[in-house]
């Protein structure tokens, strides 16, 4: 009886202390604490499509999710001010080329022949003035005359060589054609309209707006139809070519994050494979991520850092916006 009291007491003790043995490996693995998951996502270069001239959407000639090529015609553009624009330069521009080649012609012959008999007129009536004037002179100086007619006949002679002066300008002038001051300004006359000209034609080629690298049409924010002002955006284009991870990370984990080391990744959406990349990228964020100490005694402020890592192969699938783990 005894001996059973015994067995009795032992095997109690022995089911007290495997229950204490699963208490206490209960509490170490809860009490443990959970390893931290580095979560970040793909990103990818990014461009925005945007025109130098007001006006509105004519056509799209590509739909998102479309491929392009850098160089391809994406938007077009129409724009009434430079339509006016042009129309106006070329306008312009036929004045001008009229301008100078009438300064370099010099003056048709009936405006020589016109110069030329206004001239002989004006030497006609000199000589007759003069051959009055010297009679009537002769005239003062027998006293037959008074001073005031001398006088008259005198100014009449002496307008009649400013004429035959004046007239011989003319007729120079007209042989002789434009001064060349006069080209000169004809000739700047035209090269400022082919600036014009010039103006117009790459504001005209903006209205065209071309693919900037190779990639993929992301968005297209305006529709056909709706008015785009000077550098408003028209159209997303993403490079897959050009591919990141962005994580953010405590300074306490950064030890395996050092720059140029590789660590693994894991990308849900594409099943458990694993894919190396590198660290390219270590910037401290803004103080908005730093992780405020609770401890009164021996605790300190924490900084969240911005790491990027790059591929280091292409990883078949990635697209941005895809979550991404770091595993071991």
């Amino acid at each position: 009886m005894k001996k059973e009291k015994e067995g009795s007491l032992l095997l109690g003790l022995i089911a007290l202390l495997a229950v204490v043995v699963i208490v206490a490996l209960v509490g170490l693995l809860a009490l443990r604490p959970e390893k931290t998951l580095i979560q970040g996502e793909a990103e990818a270069a990014e461009y925005r499509v945007s025109g130098k001239v007001p006006g509105r959407v004519e056509m799209y000639l590509f739909d998102e999710g479309e491929q392009v090529k850098k160089g391809d015609t994406l938007v077009i553009i129409y724009s009434p001010e430079v339509e006016a624009k042009k129309a106006q330069a070329l306008a312009a521009r036929e004045m001008a080329e009229a301008v100078n080649e009438k300064a370099h012609n010099g003056a048709q012959r009936e405006q020589i022949a016109g110069a030329y008999e206004l001239y002989q007129k004006a030497k006609a009536g000199e000589e007759i003035y003069r051959k009055s004037y010297e009679r009537v002179q002769r005239l003062f100086d027998k006293g037959v005359v008074s001073a005031q007619k001398r006088d008259e006949v005198e100014a009449q002679y002496k307008a009649s060589v400013a004429t035959v002066r004046a007239a011989k300008s003319q007729y120079d002038m007209a042989l002789a054609g434009a001064r060349k001051e006069d080209k000169a300004a004809a000739e700047a006359q035209v090269a400022r309209v082919d600036g014009i000209l010039k103006e117009v034609a790459a504001a005209e080629a903006e209205r065209y707006l071309l693919s900037p690298c190779d990639g993929e049409v992301s968005e297209k924010f305006p529709k056909v139809g709706e008015l785009v002002g000077q550098g408003s955006p028209v159209m997303s284009i993403v490079d897959l070519t050009d591919v990141w991870f962005t994580f953010a990370v405590r300074e306490d984990m950064l030890s395996n994050f050092a720059m140029g080391s590789t660590v693994m990744v894991k990308i849900p959406a594409l099943g458990d494979d694993k894919y190396p990349v590198v660290v390219t990228h270590l910037k401290a964020m803004g103080t908005y991520a730093t992780w405020r100490s609770t401890q009164q005694n021996g605790g300190y402020d924490v900084r969240t850092f911005d790491v990027k890592c790059r591929p280091i192969a292409d990883i078949p699938g990635l697209r941005p916006g895809m979550t991404a783990l770091v595993v071991e």
